[in-house]
């Protein structure tokens, strides 16, 4: 759309500032999504060599990579948004980028599920405690 308002045939330094500002953001995106991967796995790796809680580690890498990716995804769309209504506002990139906001959409599902184990609009169950944890808490008394 500004595009049109500002191209009169010649380069304009608004449109090119927009552009950069976008590719930026795309960039960063990357970079988010890469260097939390990075963290995620160093963390693990020196957790599983100091025998820190073994049992967990697998869920605790699987969350720090759905929450890298989930944030690499939003800031990912923010990028698409900016370029396609600042940039090109046709109804050909308006259909592209709806469809990429349906297919990022479905990925952030996906990746919900897997890290909480529920749909985004289900609400939490509790899940049932251990039973070191039962047996540790005070029974009610009677009469309760």
């Amino acid at each position: 759309m500004l595009r049109v308002l500002f191209s009169a045939g010649q380069a304009n330094p608004v449109l090119d500032w927009i552009e950069r500002a976008a590719v930026f953001i795309e960039v960063l995106a990357v970079a988010i999504i890469v260097s939390a991967i990075l963290v995620a796995l160093l963390r693990y790796l020196v957790d599983l060599v100091l025998n820190r809680e073994r049992d967990q580690l697998y869920h605790k890498l699987k969350i720090s990579l759905g929450k890298a990716l989930l944030l690499g995804l939003e800031v990912l769309v923010a990028a698409d948004i900016i370029h396609t209504v600042a940039l090109e506002a046709t109804m050909e990139s308006v259909f592209v980028l709806g469809l990429l906001v349906l297919v990022r959409t479905f990925l952030s599902w996906a990746l919900v599920v897997e890290m909480e184990g529920h749909w985004p609009w289900q609400s939490r169950h509790p899940l049932p405690l251990p039973a070191a944890v039962e047996a540790a808490q005070p029974a009610d008394p009677p009469g309760h």
